[in-house]
């Protein structure tokens, strides 16, 4: 099979990443857009070619397959974050309808893609329903946590839970904490990222009363990233296989305190493609195959 993945920790064998030259296309494009979608700064489209083409070398060192999606006029700067409009399963893809207006053409442009790789989809998130990538992490091959909030929905949550329970998996849904509002991104994956089956990276003040007995629960031991370290995506950790994790650079409280739990810590430099539009290396990435 190549493509399922029902796991945040298990090694990467393929990703899909979308380059700048497809989502932001160029300057111009990046000065028209930036503002609305509440990008924290302009990016710099050169400098992000370059980081984008730096991150790719790692996940390619790292052993993925990395699979570029096509540029699409339905989308917008905001494409480049991969993650958002669906997940993969081992039967298929799931395409969301996203809660962030504008960004609503990339769930569909994700479903054509899809299907010209070879993978079906399984299912949709649309009508009243809304639901991010972001808001959900994969705790076990059998268990999906949901976090209900701006940008998912209790008609996105149960719309994915009726696309997923015929397969035995078990929808746990959490409510996220109101954040900064609305108009900002605050995703269950803005505070937690597992780093292996039984280790988390997270940010406690923002986490959920009942997620934290959850993980507590199921045995998982959770890192909190430093505060100060917060804003700079510290908390945003990507997997390439258990304890073998990628972040972005200027976070060494937090980089420190994975190591001391055992973790391999790799970093690129994200000023561009990952604090200005408050998006990481998970962010960056839909995850295809892990094995």
């Amino acid at each position: 099979m190549h493509y399922g993945s029902q796991s945040m920790v298990a090694s990467l064998r393929r990703v899909i990443v979308k380059r700048p030259q497809e989502a932001f296309i160029d300057q111009a494009t990046i000065d028209d857009q930036w503002k609305s979608l509440n990008f924290v700064d302009r990016p710099d489209f050169l400098r992000a070619i370059d980081e984008h083409e730096k991150l790719v070398g790692l996940l390619q060192k790292n052993g993925a397959e990395v699979l570029f999606l096509d540029r699409d006029p339905r989308t917008n700067l905001d494409s480049i974050y991969t993650h958002d409009p669906g997940i993969v399963t081992d039967h298929g893809g799931i395409v969301f309808q996203t809660g962030k207006d504008l960004r609503r053409g990339e769930g569909i442009a994700m479903a054509d893609q899809l299907e010209k790789w070879g993978i079906p989809v399984l299912g949709k998130v649309d009508r009243d329903a809304i639901a991010e990538g972001g808001d959900m992490v994969w705790l076990d091959r059998n268990t999906l946590l949901i976090g209900q909030g701006f940008r998912t929905n209790a008609a996105g949550v149960a719309t994915i839970r009726s696309i997923l329970e015929p397969h035995n998996i078990h929808v746990q849904e959490f409510h996220l904490p109101y954040g900064s509002g609305p108009g900002d991104v605050l995703h269950l994956m803005s505070f937690l990222s597992m780093l292996d089956d039984d280790l988390a990276v997270v940010h406690l003040p923002l986490m959920p009363v009942p997620l934290f007995q959850f993980l507590q629960e199921r045995g998982i031991r959770m890192i909190d990233v430093a505060p100060t370290e917060y804003d700079t995506l510290g908390c945003n950790v990507l997997a390439l296989s258990p304890r073998n994790v990628l972040m972005v650079q200027g976070n060494p409280i937090t980089r420190a305190r994975m190591e001391a739990a055992g973790c391999k810590v790799q970093e690129f430099s994200g000023n561009e493609i990952a604090y200005k539009g408050s998006g990481g290396p998970t962010c960056l990435t839909r995850p295809l195959l892990r094995l």
